[in-house]
């Protein structure tokens, strides 16, 4: 009966997220895999480079030929050191790395190697401040230093191993660096886990950014989590059986997975059913998980000391040199920063989000306002690159450019739009932008002897409008500035050409 009873609980409907909170507690845990941006791999002297043409990142080392032997990437060791510091843990004076055994094709040594009992950094904690201001304390249990594994390409309609014709293996990932880092159980978050999970893995990548030990683009897996959710009847503290959804590399998208594990949870153990530790995918296209492989416990990898390695030992003043190379943290930075700066918690939001907290500070720096900077790096110059498929900051514009265009408009040579204009030719390497408003004559028409006459033609084309100024209507004049800035290709003075209009009506601005 029992039997019955879990297997109709196992296709039950998800419960709604309120329901689902209403009967259970959700605990979380994450193992975020973070790819260190050395130059080599992890044990080999092959490239750690993206994007290259398949298996052209290789040597004997990494496919696991016989005869061969590791040797320790040093700068690596030193990543995991500095990670592990700025997230508050201890470091190991002695650890060793371990092989954890399994086959699969996109690894060729049948084994990975990593560390398990013995991590070089343990017992730590992140402070996580979600929207709101809230800070939540995350424990973490350890991070500590692998290999990653090589890329299976499945072919095929879905793209995924289900239903594939035949799968391709880019061994080029495997053996490049990797730290884990492995939170303890979270529990306490309530309705607000997903957005923690959000939060976190946010977290993670700024501070591995900041840190200058991975490239953090989490669209190529520098940066993944699994994330771990299971249920606990509602103040009993009994912990449920955990599922682990797979290599999710979006914010969001671990987000929405916390969110959907929580209710489908919910919804099989509503109905009798028992929750499969198990591994899960995440599709994108519908926001739910879909069922992988039944989770390996440790004993299921056969650790054992890895023979071809030697232990590494830290000393005092290693760590303390590397924890004074240490940066400030980007919670920190940002608290900092937007005191300064003095934007709206909405407007320094849309900064961080648009990854241009660093574009904005530099140009600041350079001697623009904090307004300055961010009306062009959120406004044009991210129009721009939106239109030319690339991130703003590999547009190419320097502070300094933002900052002469600024002073060129703030001198009167030249408008908003115009600048517009010379930002865009600055791009095609017409020079810098001064050059570019002798070069192509874009200063502000100042004449008044011009402005006089085109003012004189506007009023002239547009009687109704000069009657509504003259009523007092002053705000209708910017449908007499409009004729005048066609008439000087958008030149004029706006604000001269307002006093000319005022002058002829002989009204008082």
């Amino acid at each position: 009966m029992s039997d019955v009873i879990n297997a109709a609980g196992a296709d039950a409907a998800p419960l709604s997220f309120e329901e689902a909170l209403q009967k259970y507690d959700p605990v979380m845990g994450f193992e975020v895999h973070v790819e260190l941006n050395t130059a080599s791999k992890m044990f080999s002297s092959a490239p750690n480079a993206f994007g290259d043409e398949p298996n052209t990142n290789v040597n004997e080392v990494d496919l696991g030929l016989p005869g061969t032997l590791p040797v320790v990437n040093g700068k690596a060791v030193e990543s995991a050191i500095k990670l592990g510091l700025a997230l508050n843990c201890s470091i190991a004076e002695y650890c060793r790395f371990a092989r954890k055994q399994y086959f699969y094709p996109d690894l060729p040594k049948n084994w990975q190697t990593s560390q398990y009992d013995e991590p070089i950094a343990y017992d730590g904690w992140l402070d996580i401040e979600l929207d709101d201001g809230e800070i939540f304390r995350v424990e973490i249990e350890r991070a500590h230093m692998e290999e990653d594994a090589g890329k299976l390409t499945h072919a095929g309609t879905s793209g995924r191993i289900q239903g594939a014709d035949y799968s391709l293996v880019d061994y080029n990932r495997t053996g490049v660096p990797l730290i884990e880092i492995v939170t303890k159980p979270i529990t306490g978050a309530g309705a607000r886990a997903p957005e923690l999970a959000r939060a976190y893995v946010s977290a993670i990548r700024d501070l591995v950014k900041a840190l200058d030990i991975s490239d953090a683009r989490m669209e190529r897996g520098n940066v993944r989590c699994d994330a771990n959710v299971s249920l606990s009847p509602k103040g009993s503290g009994v912990f449920g059986t955990r599922s682990e959804t797979k290599n999710v590399n979006s914010m969001r998208a671990v987000e929405h997975a916390v969110h959907f594990e929580i209710r489908r949870h919910a919804g099989i153990l509503s109905a009798g059913g028992s929750i499969v530790q198990e591994t899960r995918h995440w599709q994108e296209t519908t926001r739910t998980t879909s069922s992988g492989r039944p989770k390996s416990d440790a004993d299921d990898y056969r650790y054992f000391p890895e023979p071809d390695l030697v232990p590494i030992v830290t000393t005092s003043e290693w760590i303390e040199k590397l924890r004074a190379e240490l940066p400030e943290p980007p919670a920190q930075r940002r608290r900092r920063l937007r005191e300064a700066w003095g934007y709206t918690d909405p407007e320094f939001r849309d900064v961080v989000a648009a990854g241009l907290l660093d574009e904005i500070e530099q140009t600041v720096a350079q001697g623009a306002s904090p307004a300055v900077a961010r009306k062009w790096w959120m406004g044009e110059i991210s129009r721009l690159a939106n239109a030319r498929s690339v991130e703003p900051a590999e547009l190419g514009v320097e502070p300094a450019t933002i900052v002469e265009l600024n002073q060129l408009i703030e001198d009167g040579r030249i408008n908003d739009k115009i600048a517009r204009q010379v930002l865009e030719h600055h791009l095609d390497g017409e020079g810098s932008p001064a050059q570019i408003v002798q070069d192509r004559g874009l200063e502000v028409v100042s004449d008044d002897g011009a402005l006089t006459a085109a003012v004189e033609k506007a009023m002239e084309e547009n009687p109704d409008v000069v009657e509504k100024v003259a009523g007092g209507k002053l705000k209708a004049i910017g449908a007499l500035i409009g004729p005048v800035m066609k008439e000087t290709r958008g030149q004029a003075d706006a604000a001269r050409v307002r006093e000319i209009v005022l002058q002829k009506l002989g009204i008082e601005g």
